[in-house]
């Protein structure tokens, strides 16, 4: 029987752009789905560098107008890659058209669009481009949890730093306007911290927080800082910044148990460190475990043991996933609802940061 053709419309021609059209050309390489997909149009607003991408990226056609790629009956999936203020209106138009529906984080400018974003995707199929769900040393700590290997969690710890605000060369962008972004470090940053903390820890009951805008004049927030408690009785902190000198990507985590302690980079991707407490103490010490199989999420799919995979491949194993949901009728995660309560917890943390009171969420 002959694969399914998916016809496919990227709108956005910028770096997430790229990432998603990787993983469309890669998905198949990797993993078994029963879809052939067609990069069949690039939606964007610059029309010399569509075609550049187009060309690089073996787009069929392009467009500058989204409106009519989502209303036209051959496309099947509307995955959006623009700048976030306009997420919404994409999301709820591919939606009512019935097509399946992508969207980049973070997902909404505020949880009220996420709300009315979740509810028009309700019988679609749809995907959050959580993308680090899918690092496999993400996903093998998801696994030691549900083995118990972690045991009761008394301390979460996350950080997502960066020091793309200390370069003055760098020009402003979308992302440092709340027009277009809705927020600064809180929806590029803190949404990844979030999410990951909710898929691993569960969910949040009460957040206490504090924000900083470094840059002169600037409308969004630079920084942030936040205590967390979640709902299986751990306590947590949260940082996200823009402005962490010697941090390229230092998207991290600990996790501190009972039973062991797991922590994670993303600067050393392939890499978990996890301590097993349950061992004789005399024997104890963090182990620093290669997650490149075997017996590890996606060694399968991807190269054999020891060969380490890249940040590109998170996007792949992200679609190759939702595919196979797809194919199955499975339900697939992060989808719409996952993205709505990562924007109700982001909702909470500016709440909090401008009343100075904790805000329980449950």
């Amino acid at each position: 029987m002959a694969n399914r053709l998916l016809k496919t419309a990227l709108i956005g021609q910028g770096f997430m752009g790229r990432a998603h059209s990787n993983a469309y050309r890669q998905v198949r390489h990797f993993f078994e789905v029963p879809f052939d997909i067609e990069t069949t149009v690039l939606c964007g607003r610059n029309q010399a560098a569509l075609d550049a991408m187009a060309a690089t990226w073996g787009w069929h056609e392009t467009s500058t107008e989204w409106r009519a790629i989502v209303e036209r009956p051959d496309i099947d999936i509307v995955d959006i890659a623009t700048p976030n203020a306009l997420h919404a209106e994409i999301a709820i138009a591919a939606a009512e058209a019935g097509k399946i529906v992508f969207c980049e984080k973070p997902m909404a400018m505020s949880a009220g669009e996420a709300a009315r974003m979740a509810a028009a995707a309700k019988h679609v199929p749809n995907m959050v481009w959580h993308n680090y769900r899918r690092v496999p040393a993400i996903a093998y700590t998801r696994r030691l949890i549900d083995e118990d290997r972690i045991g009761r969690v008394f301390h979460y710890r996350a950080t997502y730093l960066q020091e793309s605000g200390t370069d003055p060369t760098r020009r402003p962008s979308w992302k440092t306007q709340k027009a277009s972004a809705g927020s600064g470090a809180m929806g590029d940053l803190m949404s990844h911290v979030v999410d990951t903390a909710l898929y691993l820890n569960g969910p949040i009951a009460a957040v206490a927080a504090m924000q900083h805008t470094f840059a002169e004049g600037r409308d969004v927030d630079d920084a942030a800082l936040v205590l967390v408690r979640f709902v299986n009785g751990s306590l947590g902190s949260f940082e996200a910044t823009r402005y962490a000198t010697g941090c390229r990507n230092a998207n991290r985590f600990e996790i501190h148990g009972s039973k062991g302690m797991a922590a994670f980079n993303l600067e050393n991707l392939n890499h978990l460190q996890f301590l097993d407490a349950t061992e004789p103490r005399n024997l104890q010490g963090p182990r620093n475990i290669l997650v490149t199989g075997p017996d590890h999420p996606f060694s399968s799919n991807f190269w054999k043991p020891g060969h380490v995979i890249g940040y590109e491949h998170t996007f792949i194993a992200a679609l190759g996933e939702f595919l196979r949901a797809l194919a199955e009728g499975q339900p697939f995660h992060p989808n719409f609802e996952d993205g709505l309560r990562v924007h109700t917890v982001l909702a909470a943390i500016e709440q909090a940061a401008e009343s100075k009171q904790w805000i329980e969420l449950l």
